[in-house]
């Protein structure tokens, strides 16, 4: 917890303390669903947490700003989101059904009102989002191929509606398609951790 509070010190009451108990929820759900590598979970807020919330170093989302967090598997980046942007309506989607029973429990611990969860492909989504969020997802175009058409036309926030895909490695070859149109964050720019040192975020507009 004392590394989000080092990047994000200005948290309420509320996002503190629900912050402040994740780690914990998510080691009694992990106990008997494994939705998180044991690895992993000794680094929770690094490797998940604040990953997620890295996408507040580039963007904040307004108020009723309507988004997709596809293929959550845990629900990463959805949860932490929603936690730090309680206007922010979440939508967390998989197709892998313990893993939604796992992300509906939490939400509910949590009582996030601003986040909803449902285990459904993403080709079968019939709502529009203003924005959407992939982390540890397939490649870039094969996941816009299967959400082509989701993106809401008008405009809410400083980026025009598109797509945000949490990223590691290097992305030459698979951004080809999108040179004209990617833009790539560097995580490192933010957070001083060597985890985040080859970690981006890229944005696509829809």
């Amino acid at each position: 917890m004392r590394i989000i509070e080092k990047y994000f010190p200005n948290l309420n009451p509320e996002q503190a303390q629900r912050f402040g108990v994740l780690e914990a929820i998510y080691q009694k759900w992990n106990a008997r669903i494994n939705v998180i590598s044991r690895q992993n979970m000794e680094a929770f807020y690094e490797h998940h947490v604040l990953h997620s919330l890295a996408l507040a170093k580039i963007i904040v989302f307004n108020p009723g700003t309507d988004v997709l967090d596809l293929g959550t598997g845990g629900g990463f980046p959805g949860i932490p989101l929603a936690i730090l942007w309680p206007q922010v309506k979440f939508h967390l989607v998989d197709s892998v059904g313990k893993k939604i029973k796992v992300v509906e429990a939490i939400i509910d611990e949590l009582g996030l009102r601003n986040a909803t969860a449902e285990r459904v492909r993403a080709e079968k989504l019939e709502r529009r989002f203003d924005f959407i969020l992939a982390r540890a997802i397939g490649p870039v175009l094969e996941t816009i191929e299967w959400i082509n058409g989701k993106i809401k036309s008008d405009s809410k926030c400083a980026f025009p509606n598109g797509f945000f895909f949490f990223k590691g490695g290097d992305l030459e070859d698979e951004l080809k398609p999108f040179a004209d149109t990617a833009r790539v964050f560097h995580l490192c720019k933010f957070f001083e951790e060597e985890f985040f040192e080859a970690k981006k975020v890229v944005y696509l507009p829809g």
